[in-house]
């Protein structure tokens, strides 16, 4: 019994003195620790979901992203297809077909005026713009498209220019084509040009001419977002704006921009190269209105002689203005968030050898507790984020976290001085996070060199602990 008995005693000491043995207990805890932390990037990801809703309804009740697109003539043209019966008797049909022409010039000039609507701690952009659009239609090219001119019917004409979302319509357009002047209004017909579209239907049985200037201006609302679709043989738009933190999305970058701390102005100059677009094309009913934001719905079906596919061609001739807040707390929050298991690591670590150096024990239970703190410090950050921002919301966690640990490790070991070390380190682990948050292009470099950097301190400490003596 005495055998056994010391066996046992012998187990419990090497237990408690056994710095492998503790090293394990500490990467276990690591990785305990994993689960709470997992817990509040879900946290996260649920406001972040939540300001999206609460952004989602400002701008179903204001307006949603524009997409201007437009102006295109559509020419309806009767045709006679033939056909063959069982009988082998041959009739013929009549068809409704349409010729599409483009601009041959389109100038948009738009000014816009952003502003920020709060719904209690969320953020969501809106704005007001004043598009005013001129330029001139091609001249239709009969022989090219094999139609016969007397099959055109000029009196049925449609001039259409399509809007994504037709609540953000402040004012009734009016159309002035070749000096007569055209009140808009919604077309209902089983024309799939835009995505909602907007046509004047003017007579043009007396000239028979589609070389026509044309001009209009559009008083909108909308949100997020402001594009515009490159249709002409020669597109030039200009936007210009009060706000300092504009993205232009799309294919194409604004040929001259300039962006200062009161607003912005951008202008893109494109010819007709590079777009996907003919000038002039002929189908039963071309669809040009696929949504943007949503690529993985199917459009309509367009005829082949667009050359490719709606999806295609509206992602593909798309630019604007993405008006994107400052500062995105939630996106910050994640990304630092996603270094916590790194941090609870370090300060394990750190832990560890202030134990060693100082010949003082810290027990597994005050590991969990400093632990818990590391983890409930991200939920701090959280919500102080969401009411002071986030550099505020890191400075205010991380002073708290570093002023609990320390105090808690000065009353632990009776000692100021390692607790004053360990602070200090704390304080070195969170600025380092921070500046690899504010870093875009360089903080793989930055974390790569901190974290070599971290291992040698490490590796020359544990030169300093005689690990046959501690074993």
């Amino acid at each position: 019994m005495e055998n056994q008995s010391t066996k046992n005693d012998g187990i419990i000491n090497w237990i408690n003195e056994s710095v492998l043995f503790r090293l394990g207990v500490i990467g276990f805890l690591t990785l305990v620790l994993l689960i709470p932390s997992v817990l509040v990037q879900e946290l996260i990801q649920e406001r972040q979901n939540r300001q999206e809703d609460v952004i989602k309804e400002i701008a179903d009740k204001w307006s949603g992203s524009q997409l201007v697109q437009g102006p295109v003539m559509v020419l309806p043209y009767k045709t006679l297809i033939q056909q063959k019966d069982s009988a082998g008797k041959l009739s013929y049909e009549e068809v409704i077909s349409n010729i599409y022409i483009l601009p041959e010039t389109l100038n948009i000039s738009s000014k816009t005026n952003p502003e920020v609507r709060h719904r209690g701690i969320y953020d969501a952009v809106v704005y007001n713009a004043s598009v005013k659009v001129n330029g001139k239609f091609s001249v239709l090219e009969l022989q090219k498209s094999g139609i016969n001119p007397d099959q055109v019917q000029w009196d049925k004409v449609k001039v259409a220019v399509g809007l994504s979302d037709l609540k953000g319509l402040k004012n009734n357009p009016v159309i002035n084509l070749a000096g007569q002047l055209y009140q808009v209004e919604p077309d209902f017909t089983s024309l799939k040009l835009f995505s909602h579209n907007l046509i004047i239907l003017p007579d043009l049985s007396k000239d028979r001419n589609t070389a026509l200037p044309f001009s209009f201006d559009l008083d909108l609302r909308g949100s997020d977002a402001l594009n515009f679709l490159h249709l002409g043989k020669s597109t030039v738009v200009k936007v210009e704006g009060e706000w300092n933190n504009p993205s232009f999305t799309g294919r194409y970058l604004p040929e001259d921009r300039q962006v200062s701390e009161t607003g912005f102005s951008a202008t893109w100059k494109m010819p007709f190269f590079n777009r996907p677009y003919p000038q002039q094309w002929v189908a039963e009913n071309t669809a040009l209105n696929t949504v943007i934001q949503d690529k993985t719905k199917d459009p309509a079906p367009s005829s082949a002689s667009a050359v490719i596919n709606a999806d295609q061609q509206t992602n593909d001739a798309y630019f604007g203005v993405n008006f994107k807040l400052p500062v995105d707390q939630y996106q910050k929050t994640m990304r630092s968030a996603k270094y916590s298991v790194l941090v609870v690591l370090l300060t394990f670590l750190s832990l560890f050898f202030t134990e060693l150096l100082n010949k003082k024990k810290v027990h597994l239970l005050h590991y969990v507790l400093i632990g818990a703190a590391m983890v409930i410090y991200y939920a701090l950050l959280l919500a102080f984020s969401e009411q002071v921002g986030f550099n505020s919301a890191y400075l205010i966690a991380s002073i708290a976290t570093v002023v609990l640990v320390s105090g808690f490790l000065a009353t632990l070991l009776n000692n100021k001085k390692p607790a004053l070390l360990f602070g200090s380190i704390l304080c070195v682990f969170y600025s380092f996070i921070f500046v690899i948050i504010q870093l875009q292009d360089m903080a793989l470099l930055f974390g790569s060199v901190g974290l070599f950097i971290t291992v040698a301190v490490l590796m020359y400490l544990s030169t300093k602990i005689d690990w046959n003596k501690e074993n």
